[in-house]
């Protein structure tokens, strides 16, 4: 089954061509970082008009890198929600033309599930039932994969993300978009144990996380140290914000190893880039005797082709939607509309 899959959720304009769910034909991204970067971040009103002008070539563009006709098209596939709602209407309206055009299902895709969909590209292996670590700009979880479609939230974030913090305290430093990659790449140069951090505590649920106090702290010690003439230790504080973060999440997916008794854990999202939160989780999945799936970095920031590999799974479970498909800014995981 040939899906053509577009994602346009953010400030990335995707489109690409998934067979079965597994196997990337294709996967054509028209990136906006050097646009936005001016602004120290995306500029909604921008990115949806750079999608406007780069959808439409894009899909040309992955028909004829894999030298399929419109015809050999088996269903349209497009990101429905989470995202900046110019954004994701964009793809919609795109998506809902084409299935029309074509006469082919259409097949609406959260997201975050196709974050996490994007280890089945980079895994062929990998099944349902497992763990995922989902770390991204808008959203922090750990998640019970069940079945490809069916999930189980064992805890998230009760404010911030941890991608919405690396970009925040990156941008106060002075580092250009995206804030998380530049932070990240200073951290590897740092003694992480220069500056202390809180983490955050469980409360009633003891998967769940927060970041906003760790975020405070670390402005507040930026701001400090410019009003009082204080020479910062940037390696440093990246690296003992970076072990911060880390620090909060790592031991959660392990508790979560230990009590579900599964031994495949997979992480998702932008963040899962990060190189601390990669090493960490590792090394404690190793000592748990548990295996560890991390997409490549090609696989962690937004792409299309993670959407057209769970588009694959949503279509096996009749998840089909008609021409009153609409975007959402936000939405659950689990489909209700928050």
């Amino acid at each position: 089954m040939n899906i053509l899959a577009v994602e346009s959720s953010c400030d990335e304009t995707a489109v690409a061509i998934v067979r079965d769910g597994r196997e990337v034909l294709c996967d054509c991204i028209a990136s906006q970082v050097e646009l936005h970067r001016i602004y120290g971040g995306v500029v909604p009103e921008i990115a949806s008009r750079k999608h406007i002008e780069a959808i439409y070539a894009l899909a040309d563009q992955a028909l004829q890198q894999t030298g399929l006709a419109r015809k050999d098209i088996d269903a349209i596939a497009v990101t429905y929600a989470p995202g900046l709602i110019g954004a994701v209407l964009v793809g919609v309206n795109f998506a809902k033309a084409a299935a029309l055009a074509l006469d082919k299902p259409l097949i609406p895709v959260h997201h975050i599930r196709g974050h996490i969909a994007a280890n089945y590209i980079a895994y062929p292996d990998l099944k349902p039932p497992f763990l995922c670590l989902v770390v991204s700009g808008g959203h922090t979880m750990i998640a019970e994969i069940t079945d490809y479609t069916q999930m189980r939230i064992l805890g998230t974030t009760l404010d911030d993300a941890a991608g919405e913090c690396f970009d925040k305290v990156a941008r106060v430093l002075g580092m250009p978009y995206p804030g998380g990659a530049a932070l990240d790449k200073t951290a590897k140069n740092g003694d992480d144990t220069r500056y202390p951090l809180p983490r955050s505590k469980p409360g009633a649920n003891p998967y769940d996380m927060s970041f906003s106090g760790l975020k405070t702290a670390a402005l507040n010690l930026i701001h400090h140290a410019e009003q009082v003439g204080e020479m910062l230790d940037i390696p440093g504080l990246c690296a003992s914000f970076s072990a911060a973060v880390s620090d909060t999440l790592v031991p959660r997916v392990v508790r979560a190893v230990e009590e579900t008794g599964l031994k495949n854990v997979a992480i998702a999202g932008g963040v899962a880039a990060n190189s601390r939160i990669r090493a960490d989780l590792l090394a404690a999945m190793e000592k748990l005797g548990a295996t560890v799936y991390m997409p490549p970095l090609s696989l962690c920031g937004d792409n299309a082709a993670m959407i057209g590999a769970q588009a694959y799974y949503e279509y096996q479970s009749g998840n089909v939607a008609d021409m009153h498909l609409n975007a959402y800014a936000t939405k659950s995981i689990l489909g209700e509309q928050i």
